[in-house]
């Protein structure tokens, strides 16, 4: 039987969490830079830990007024100081909780960025081995991002995504333009069965391009976050994929 993960980005600020995590399989908790707040980190975490949920860290550029999603160049020490403190912070409280911290998936301009970019890739990679080389690292399927993390060792998951479109290369097709979200319901539930049973995804150009799918992103932030995650889980349940992490 085929099977494939559901993660959402939560503890943003969004006020969905409670609910999503009754849907979903995995948890990419805000670090507190991006977004979100120290009460809002806890709550996912125990709630993740209420509803069976594996929970990764989600760590960003200190980028609040965007939400992260703005490009930053960071010294390298000033980069892995800053991861080490989002990580840090989760791990303390996911250590108080009894919850093990099981990944990490970058956020945002700093996802997109190392997805491309060797030395950013690499620097992430390093910093996260140094702080646990156990931990896995979730990134964009086929990016740039997870050959450097497997070759410094660390284990990967091939994330794809429900609500955006791809380029000809495998990329997100960036925010900045007006295709690239997916806006029907309908089209993201047919671009998922097709990412997972198929191995492919469509592309803006009219093409098809390979991806792995180990692990479908769903957005918290959406207006319909939570009706969304209750017709994707079913649509897969229905065609005889399991959800798990």
């Amino acid at each position: 039987m085929k099977h494939v993960d559901l993660n959402v980005d939560l503890a943003e600020g969004c006020g969905n969490d409670h609910r999503l995590l009754q849907l979903v399989t995995s948890a990419n908790v805000c670090c507190g830079l991006h977004a979100g707040d120290y009460n809002e980190i806890r709550k996912a975490i125990l709630w993740a830990k209420e509803n069976g949920v594996r929970v990764g860290a989600h760590p960003g550029f200190p980028d609040r007024e965007n939400f992260g999603r703005t490009n930053m160049q960071l010294s390298d020490d000033e980069l892995k100081a800053c991861l080490l403190y989002q990580l840090g912070a989760i791990k303390a409280l996911c250590d108080t909780e009894n919850v093990a911290m099981d990944y990490v998936k970058p956020h945002g301009a700093l996802y997109n960025m190392a997805a491309k970019d060797p030395h950013l890739a690499g620097l992430i990679a390093q910093t996260v081995k140094q702080f646990d080389p156990a931990l896995k690292l979730m990134g964009l399927s086929g990016s740039l991002m997870l050959t450097v993390a497997e070759q410094q060792g660390l284990h990967t998951i091939s994330e794809v995504f429900a609500d955006r479109h791809y380029l000809a290369d495998g990329s997100l097709v960036p925010r900045t333009r007006d295709d690239a979200m997916v806006e029907s319901d309908d089209e993201a539930i047919s671009q998922v069965l097709q990412m997972v049973l198929e191995g492919t995804v469509p592309t803006v150009d009219g093409s098809n391009v390979e991806i792995k799918a180990d692990s479908i992103c769903l957005h918290g932030d959406g207006e319909h976050a939570v009706e969304f995650a209750e017709r994707i889980r079913r649509e897969l349940e229905v065609k005889g994929i399991s959800v798990k992490a």
